[in-house]
């Protein structure tokens, strides 16, 4: 069963988040080895601590795995420690209420303690219904964040982009996880020009680069399979403008690449 451990801004527990969690042996038999565990902060006390949080408000900001649990040899009540493993931070506050009702069910009995407890078992359904709301934080494999980060690296992958997402009229919903893959596979370096931009703007824009979907995210009808390898590439600011110019006449990379080199005249580019 997976449980939830809860992390204060202040406490006399040394704990060190995404590597130790430090507990009373009270909640010995809520965490076990090799168990997934989601990480949860409480509501702010001290604004000294907001740019340490993802959320004044209560909220779940992780989720890792529990590995080898030991005693404390300096405490004399029984306390323990147990090593974290595999910390995957979230890029957003995931909070412990949504639309009214708490993700984690309270039961009766501990209606008035319940999120006292610093470590609470919960069921796996619970569990994976907390983790949908998540979006993982990642870096790129040379340990810099990516400029619109989210999900982790896998060695090749297929996703679903264009859901349409309602707020004040419609927007395409973007799976992050497919841009990283895509710059994985098609490089920082611009595919239309080969325009690299840390080589002339340096460190700071180490990491930057468009990502182009080769058929428009908005003419999705629906949910689709998106395929990083063939459906996305990577270009620089400038082509990835000149191939949307025309709305109605979106240039290939391979069009654009003609433009470039002389070798191809578009009839309709004046």
């Amino acid at each position: 069963m997976p449980a939830v451990i809860a992390e204060n801004d202040v406490s006399k527990w040394s704990d060190k988040t995404g590597a130790r969690y430090h507990f009373p042996k009270q909640y010995r038999p809520v965490l076990s080895e090799g168990m997934e565990v989601l990480y949860y902060k409480g509501k702010m006390k001290n604004k000294a601590f907001s740019d340490q949080r993802l959320s004044a408000n209560p909220h779940y900001f992780g989720v890792a795995r529990v590995g080898k649990i030991y005693a404390d040899k300096d405490s004399t009540k029984g306390d323990l420690f147990a090593d974290i493993e595999d910390f995957k931070p979230f890029e957003f506050a995931v909070p412990n209420k949504i639309d009214g009702e708490y993700l984690e069910p309270i039961p009766q009995k501990l209606k008035n303690n319940y999120w006292r407890r610093s470590a609470r078992e919960i069921d796996q359904a619970v569990f994976d219904r907390i983790c949908s709301h998540a979006v993982l934080k990642t870096q790129l494999d040379d340990g810099s964040s990516p400029i619109d980060g989210a999900q982790e690296f896998e060695t090749r992958v297929t996703g679903i982009e264009g859901k349409k997402v309602a707020y004040y009229g419609v927007r395409y919903e973007r799976n992050p996880k497919l841009r990283l893959q895509a710059i994985k596979i098609h490089g920082l370096r611009c595919n239309a020009c080969e325009f690299d931009f840390e080589k002339a703007y340096g460190e700071h824009a180490k990491g930057f680069i468009h990502v182009h979907h080769v058929k428009p995210i908005s003419e999705y009808e629906e949910d689709q399979v998106v395929d990083p390898a063939t459906d996305m590439i990577t270009l620089c600011a400038n082509c990835h403008a000149v191939v949307h110019k025309k709305p109605n006449q979106l240039l290939s990379v391979e069009q654009l690449k003609g433009i470039l080199s002389g070798r191809w005249v578009f009839d309709n580019l004046t």
